[in-house]
């Protein structure tokens, strides 16, 4: 994963209805859930949710796949476990990595 895909990601899940499209789709499972299902459970007007959906699967975060009349979307699994991996070997490389406060950077 580069840094441009990082920043996708980040900012397709930086929006409250595809944050919870996406933890729905996480808590889910290989499964997945139809649209209607989604639109149901979380209470998101169709319309919106599939602009949504179509924000998270152009991030590569969501998968679609059609069974039968049915479209049924996913977690992309790996890309959120690249996401993860990146953020942490590349941010605090797996350390914890608080700011320490200097009397020098502020001039105090």
């Amino acid at each position: 994963m580069n840094e441009e895909d990082v920043i996708q990601s980040l900012a397709a899940l930086a929006h409250t209805v595809r944050l919870q499209v996406f933890r729905a789709l996480v808590v889910c499972g290989p499964s997945g859930m139809t649209p209607g299902v989604m639109h149901e459970g979380l209470g998101i007007p169709a319309t919106t949710l599939s602009f949504h959906l179509k924000e998270l699967a152009t991030a590569g975060l969501v998968t679609c796949e059609r069974v039968g009349k049915n479209l049924i979307y996913r977690a992309a699994f790996d890309r959120m476990n690249a996401l993860l991996g990146y953020l942490t070997d590349n941010c605090c490389a797996g350390a914890a990595c608080a700011a320490e406060p200097s009397g020098a950077a502020c001039g105090c």
